[in-house]
């Protein structure tokens, strides 16, 4: 999938190739993440999910790819999940 956004922000750039990561990493546990296929360090995804089964984390996976693609699309950039988090943890107080 290429980025269809122009322009450079929080890493992203322009035709990056996303990828889906689908792990097994307990008898009874999956993991799924989207990421840039070029980062070379996939400490911090666009997206992730900790699953039950290899079925529901690729289920959700490519519905979030999907939904991904939309944004993307419609032109909102993607956050890493360290930025949501700080974009979550840090509200201003108010005047």
């Amino acid at each position: 999938m290429a980025f269809r956004n122009p322009g450079t922000r929080y890493g992203v750039v322009p035709h990056m190739k996303l990828k889906v990561r689908v792990v097994h990493y307990r008898c009874d546990r999956w993991y799924a993440d989207i990421d840039d296929a070029d980062d070379r360090q996939p400490d911090d995804p666009f997206w992730y999910a900790d699953c039950r089964t290899q079925a529901e984390a690729i289920a959700l996976a490519c519905t979030e790819l999907a939904a991904l693609d939309q944004r993307i699309a419609a032109g909102t950039v993607p956050s890493r999940i360290s930025q949501t988090h700080l974009q979550v943890a840090w509200t201003p107080s108010p005047a």
